[in-house]
């Protein structure tokens, strides 16, 4: 441990940090349809989704090595100002996005992030196009497909089978279903998030020397990635489990139990062929898809491209922000010093802007989707509505 410098110790907290923010982004992801079919109480839920993805943490590697040996050449020289400028901006998109309500993926968020600080710092050397392509680019693109269709194909099949049968008895028994359907995208989310973080402090060691090249991660680390991503599971990411739950479709107890199904079908394929992929992207896929199949077959299309517009940005923009951050963190410790600071006083600002109009288990299925949040205007000048906007 004597290669844990006070800088490694940063990144490892900043690391833990991104890892809470991932938690409760994602929080939707297992939460979000149980909570608006009424199959679960929406503090139940997030308890039960802190403990699976504490639990999937344990399951597997396969998504962290392709991190800290995948996506970046660890011989190029990668030093741990460069891996907490990805964070940095990886971070702070997150939590621009739940600010808005928006279903982005944390996973290309950090992986955006990291690419933009590694070109930066050491390089076009410093990334593996060829494994950002296959085990990013392609599944990202793939897999809210695969996961729609599966979706739309299950919710079919759900309803021409119970097509005979009460309503009520119907939607009763497909609530209870959903309790371990979502409690298995839960456990998926763990086993494909989780490793994530414990990518990035495995690479953060390895450039230290503290760890050997191609080295898995410790135990210690795989604990720590697993309790960070289940606190922030546990608080909640109200504004995105309304967006998810009520603003992409009005989904009933078979079209979730389908949804959760198709999703954690395709996340727990794809964390044991090391893709890693966005859950987020899945799990979005899988309701657009139930939506689709349902009685009605209509989408919130409105959400939808604001959704997919974000898709599209997450990873360029996060690449963007990092590696501004790198450029500031390679001039020495003040340049670290000053990343550090935007990135707490961007946080906090963020934090307080929620505030005005804050989203809780208590109004989490409240319809309305968006909502302008009123800002003081400069002296002289009429009230206008922020161009910012959060989902109430």
């Amino acid at each position: 441990m004597e290669h844990i410098s006070f800088l490694v110790a940063v990144v490892i907290i900043a690391a833990l940090a991104f890892d809470f923010t991932n938690g409760f982004h994602d929080t939707a992801n297992a939460a979000a349809t149980a909570i608006a079919t009424g199959a679960l109480r929406p503090k139940v839920a997030v308890t039960i989704a802190a403990l699976l993805n504490f639990a999937g943490a344990f399951l597997s590697v396969k998504v962290a090595t392709t991190i800290s040996g995948g996506i970046v050449n660890e011989k190029a020289g990668v030093h741990p100002e460069i891996i907490f400028a990805a964070l940095a901006g990886a971070i702070l998109w997150n939590l621009l996005t739940w600010l808005r309500g928006l279903p982005s993926s944390s996973s290309h968020a950090l992986y955006g992030g990291l690419i933009g600080a590694t070109i930066v710092g050491v390089g076009m050397n410093g990334v593996n196009f060829d494994t950002v392509i296959t085990k990013i680019i392609i599944p990202a693109v793939a897999s809210p497909f695969v996961a729609g269709l599966a979706s739309w194909g299950a919710t079919k099949l759900a309803y021409a089978i119970t097509r005979k049968g009460a309503t009520g008895t119907i939607e009763k028994g497909f609530r209870t279903g959903q309790v371990f359907s979502s409690s298995l995208i839960s456990l998926a989310h763990g086993t494909n998030d989780a490793q994530k973080t414990m990518g990035i402090i495995t690479l953060t060691l390895v450039s230290v020397g503290a760890l050997p090249h191609g080295a898995l991660p410790p135990t210690w680390v795989i604990v720590s990635a697993g309790a960070a991503i289940a606190l922030g599971t546990y608080m909640g990411g109200w504004r995105i489990i309304r967006s998810m739950g009520k603003g992409l479709a009005d989904i009933r107890p078979p079209q979730g139990f389908a949804s959760e199904s198709a999703a954690a079908t395709v996340i727990l394929t794809s964390s044991h062929m090391g893709f890693g992929l966005s859950t987020t992207q899945v799990c979005s896929g899988g309701i657009m898809g139930a939506g689709l199949g349902g009685p009605k077959g209509e989408l919130r299309w409105s959400m939808v491209r604001r959704m997919v517009y974000t898709w599209g940005l997450t990873l360029p923009a996060a690449a963007l922000v990092s590696g501004g951050a790198a450029l500031l963190a390679r001039q020495g410790s003040w340049g670290v010093a000053l990343v550090g600071a935007a990135l707490v006083a961007g946080s906090g600002a963020m934090w307080m802007i929620s505030r005005r109009q804050p989203v809780g288990a208590d109004n989490v299925n409240d319809v309305a989707e968006v909502t302008p949040v009123e800002v003081a205007a400069p002296v002289g000048a009429a009230p206008t509505p922020a161009s910012t906007t959060v989902a109430a």
